[in-house]
């Protein structure tokens, strides 16, 4: 299965299938979220100049098997890492680890003294085998629900 895996660098002409990977690793993938807060969190596939505006200021490592995008991670310079989506056919595979390892080498990321992220109630478990602490839960209100979340961050 990871034969023919390749990660690279996104770019902007990745946006509107990484809008689509999110949907559906929220939408179809498993899920610690009822129905309803998946649907607030996910009511389309993101796209658009909101969307390429917040994907532009990060650094995004994709996965692909073939012509098919399976996974991707993002971080900021600072360190933050923004999205780690894996769509439901491709989890449980060691995606997640092999895309920490390289938004971690990241020559920009290696500059800031830890990692920071707000991690879903799915990413928390994968955030922490890979030596994330949570700082704190919180909940965060989209759209009419409330979902759960904890910060969580890792020093270098």
């Amino acid at each position: 299965m990871q034969q023919d895996l390749h990660l690279r660098t996104g770019t902007a002409d990745d946006y509107d299938t990484l809008g689509e990977l999110v949907f559906d690793a929220i939408r179809h993938g498993p899920t610690k979220y009822t129905k309803a807060q998946s649907l607030a969190w996910a009511p389309a596939p993101k796209s658009g100049l909101e969307w390429a505006r917040r994907l532009d200021k990060q650094h995004i490592i994709v996965a692909q098997r073939g012509d098919e995008i399976i996974g991707f991670m993002t971080i900021e310079a600072g360190g933050y890492i923004d999205f780690a989506y894996i769509r439901p056919s491709a989890q449980g595979s060691g995606l997640f680890r092999r895309l920490f390892a390289a938004v971690s080498e990241w020559a920009e990321a290696r500059k800031a003294p830890g990692l920071s992220t707000h991690a879903s109630l799915m990413a928390q478990p994968a955030f922490a085998a890979m030596g994330f602490e949570v700082d704190y839960h919180e909940t965060v209100d989209v759209d009419g629900q409330s979902l759960p979340r904890a910060r969580m961050t890792k020093s270098l």
